[in-house]
């Protein structure tokens, strides 16, 4: 059945993007004249979501954050890097990134139509866990139904994922970028169902310091949830891809629910 998990062939696609050969010149000048400026949404304000406003206004970019306690909360914040605290209704207004940054038990609780304003095309990363003993509780449709946490996720929003920054240490997104060939560089996971908005998330990632290995569908997205050989992972594009392979589709008892039924 769809979403559920199996061990299907799986080959990764390494790298930092999906670009295309680049235009004569020198790759200063190649980059400078692609970098483009994007109105980016973020929900959730935690330790993800304010490290990626953080990096992500100071490279220039029109960043709108919002929380579940209000956009008065976020005064610090805003003063701190530039962006503009919004109601959550309005985090996605004009974007063309949105991320969903928030405990996975409160995605269901996000407003109806929290994505509806924002651009055409928009990718939506959703960096979500699911820790069903500490925080989440039971939640059937990924335990019994065998759906990956971002399917579930995408089922609430209406609107496909982008599976990224789900298990990166939030420090490291401030410590740790590195200029594309530093052999210290970090890579991540990335899954989705979306070529190109994929795509999108992956060059937003490179430009943030990062390389990135395709990890393939929403379905296959299990080989990153934690539990798995690349959760918390801090190496290279070979180490990340080994791990995404190596990865068991069984969930761990520590990582499944007991209890009621979320």
């Amino acid at each position: 059945m769809p979403g559920t998990r199996r061990n299907s062939p799986w080959r990764p696609e390494v790298g930092a993007d999906h670009r295309s050969e680049p235009p004569r010149g020198s790759v200063r000048q190649t980059r400078k004249a692609r970098r483009v400026i994007m109105k980016i949404g973020i929900i959730g304000a935690g330790n993800i979501g304010g490290n990626l406003t953080r990096r992500l206004t100071a490279l220039g970019h029109d960043v709108s954050v919002a929380n579940s306690r209000g956009p008065h909360t976020l005064t610090a914040l805003a003063e701190e890097t530039g962006a503009t605290p919004v109601p959550v209704e309005e985090a996605a207004r004009g974007a063309e990134i949105v991320v969903v940054t928030i405990p996975l038990k409160a995605v269901p609780d996000l407003p109806s139509g929290v994505l509806d304003g924002a651009a055409d095309g928009v990718a939506v990363i959703d960096t979500n866990n699911y820790y069903p003993q500490q925080r989440d509780g039971r939640i059937a449709a990924i335990e019994d139904e065998g759906l990956t946490e971002s399917r579930w996720v995408e089922r609430h929003l209406g609107h496909p994922v982008i599976k990224a920054f789900n298990g990166t240490y939030a420090q490291d997104i401030v410590d740790r970028p590195r200029p594309a060939g530093d052999p210290d560089r970090l890579a991540f996971p990335v899954a989705g169902d979306d070529e190109a908005a994929k795509a999108k998330v992956r060059s937003l990632m490179d430009e943030l310091g990062f390389d990135t290995v395709d990890a393939g569908g929403i379905d296959e997205s299990w080989r990153q949830q934690p539990g798995t050989p690349v959760y918390g992972l801090r190496d290279g594009v070979e180490s990340v891809t080994k791990a995404l392979a190596e990865a068991s589709p069984e969930r761990p008892a520590d990582h499944r629910g007991q209890g009621q039924v979320a």
